[in-house]
């Protein structure tokens, strides 16, 4: 199944996104993680668009939407729940299903708790809660704020199958697809991620904006946590008290995966589609 590209103006700046089975009424709304872009949801998407209309937003600095010209000011959670309200009020949907790999699933929680209450229906966060491992947030840091350059695709490809092991199995099309929607060339001729360094300041000017205790507790949706067995990012902890408090989560480990588990094996796609269907 194929998708269109599509580019929308969101509070003044464009983002571009994927549509997956337009013909559909339901909605599900596809938002990847912090370095990450849109193409990271063909899998899921592909497979939920056999009955669902499917939205996948490159985050503003990330893929092909634009880089914030502001990126102290705009590189935060609520900024991107705010373009996120602005994308799907423009959009027309009233109601939607919202999954979000670690970042996304940030912008999710703030956005059912907040400016899009009771238009999510049904929310699952691969690999994300309202408490992160510093640790982990530290390593991640690291590397996306001095990204990598290389000679070749082909050197950054090993690069990305090193860094997104956690990420579990991949084929090695899939790993080709990967790096191919993430190489950005510099003005050397050199090859990067495509994302703008800048958004790391969301980590220097927007601190503690991934604790979202009191949100978490307000929420009142039905919540499916696809934790990676292996993640440093959302400790088996924080869970555990993801199924005690709140929205009172179901939470499934993920066999042989770290963060974030790539959404994209059967068993993966399963517990997907079982979830939005039981709406």
């Amino acid at each position: 199944m194929s998708f269109t590209s599509n580019y929308v103006q969101c509070e003044g700046r464009e983002l571009h996104y994927t549509e997956w089975g337009a013909q559909h009424a339901e909605t599900v709304v596809a938002w990847h993680g912090l370095a990450r872009t849109a193409r990271d949801m063909d899998e899921v998407a592909e497979h939920l668009a056999q009955r669902y209309r499917v939205i996948c937003p490159d985050t503003i600095g990330r893929g092909l939407s634009q880089w914030s010209p502001e990126p102290e000011r705009e590189y935060c959670l609520p900024f991107y729940v705010r373009q996120a309200v602005s994308l799907v009020d423009q959009l027309g949907l009233a109601q939607f299903h919202w999954i979000g790999t670690s970042m996304g699933g940030a912008i999710g929680t703030l956005a059912a708790a907040g400016a899009l209450r009771g238009r999510i229906r049904r929310l699952i966060l691969n690999d994300n809660g309202p408490q992160l491992a510093e640790s982990a947030i530290a390593r991640i840091r690291g590397y996306a704020g001095n990204p990598a350059s290389f000679a070749t695709v082909s050197e950054l490809e090993q690069y990305f199958r090193t860094v997104y092991k956690p990420y579990g199995w991949l084929s090695d099309a899939q790993w080709r697809r990967l790096t191919e929607t993430s190489t950005r060339r510099l003005p050397d001729g050199r090859v990067t991620p495509h994302y703008d360094p800048n958004m790391v300041m969301q980590f220097t000017h927007h601190h503690d904006e991934y604790t979202l205790w009191d949100e978490w507790d307000s929420l009142e949706l039905p919540v499916l946590c696809l934790r990676g067995e292996n993640s440093d990012l959302l400790l088996r902890e924080t869970a555990e008290q993801m199924r005690q408090r709140g929205p009172q989560a179901v939470v499934v480990e993920i066999e042989g995966c770290g963060h974030a588990p790539a959404l994209n094996t059967p068993a993966q796609l399963a517990l997907v589609e079982r979830f939005f269907s039981a709406a």
